[in-house]
């Protein structure tokens, strides 16, 4: 693959990842507009006069239409200036700094913890796909790969309550990231685990062992080296999963990240903090998705041309 072929090919996971941020942060802005209610209703509520409901909404920006609400906020996004936020009654931009540094701690912590248990988990149980340990395992990664991030968490936080053994404690990762780890834990085994079956399978792989290549070293060298490209194949699928699983989790173990932030805007009816939130979380998806198809298409040429 020529090097103007490679510049094609990152131009055009960018333009997607741009197209993505764009309709995630505009499609939130829209919806908070169109849900009943806003910044002012808790006035409403308390019979406040109409003049100080008016003058709130025309200093929170309420009162302007929604096209002008939006260019206005696009011409600030290009300025890092996301408007402010009339929950906290603080600049956007500083919330969301503050918080998503919290959501990528939370994601960095769970996506080593799923790395580290499903990919060796994965070379093992496709070695030998009938034997007992693979046996043993598959239903149980099946089992937590259908459970949503947020039952996981209530089971943790029973678990925990029930033996001591985990704390929940607001503001300590280890249960909100185990219940972001777990189920990616059992995607990666599941296709890391048929992959290395694949590979193994392939006459690529007899030809090695006929070549007097030590099984460890054809499993967890040649076999787990070929096998990874699916995994990175959907490697943004899985970092997409766990910034979605993000939010219910954060909310459940109160830990301050950027999912809490949003449940926290969207409460409050807080269209700028809403964006705000789902501008970031976009971007972090995006970039996560566009990291993956980098990396998928710098391990196999094939991809760059498809």
């Amino acid at each position: 693959m020529t090097s103007g072929g490679l510049a094609t090919f990152v131009v055009r996971r960018l333009a997607a990842a741009m197209a993505l941020v764009a309709v995630v942060s505009v499609g939130a802005l829209l919806l908070v507009r169109l849900a009943p209610g806003d910044a002012t209703t808790d006035l409403v509520l308390a019979h406040v006069d109409e003049a100080t409901i008016a003058r709130t909404r025309a200093r929170l920006g309420l009162d302007r239409p929604f096209l002008v609400e939006l260019g206005d906020w696009l011409a600030g996004v290009a300025h890092l200036d996301l408007g402010e936020s009339s929950a906290f009654g603080r600049p956007v931009a500083d919330l969301v700094g503050e918080r998503v540094l919290k959501t990528a701690e939370l994601a960095s912590l769970a996506l080593v913890l799923a790395v580290a248990l499903g990919l060796p988990l994965g070379v093992l149980t496709g070695s030998r796909p009938g034997g007992l340990f693979a046996s043993c395992v598959a239903p149980i990664s099946i089992g937590i790969l259908s459970c949503p991030p947020i039952v996981g968490a209530f089971g943790l936080m029973l678990l925990a309550l029930g033996t001591g053994w985990l704390s929940i404690a607001p503001g300590d990762p280890v249960v909100p990231a185990l219940a972001l780890a777990l189920p990616l834990a059992a995607t990666i085994e599941r296709v890391q685990s048929q992959a290395t079956a694949e590979v193994l399978a392939a006459p690529g792989a007899g030809a090695a062992a006929a070549r007097g290549l030590p099984p460890w070293r054809l499993l967890w060298v040649h076999a787990a080296r070929q096998a990874v490209r699916p995994l990175l194949g959907v490697a943004g699928v899985i970092v997409g999963t766990l910034f979605s699983g993000s939010l219910a989790v954060e909310w459940v173990t109160s830990w301050p990240g950027l999912g809490r932030l949003l449940y926290d805007g969207i409460v409050g009816r807080d269209p700028f903090l809403v964006a705000g939130c789902a501008l970031s979380g976009a971007v972090l998806i995006a970039a996560a998705n566009l990291a993956g198809d980098l990396a998928r298409g710098l391990a196999d040429p094939r991809v760059r041309v498809s």
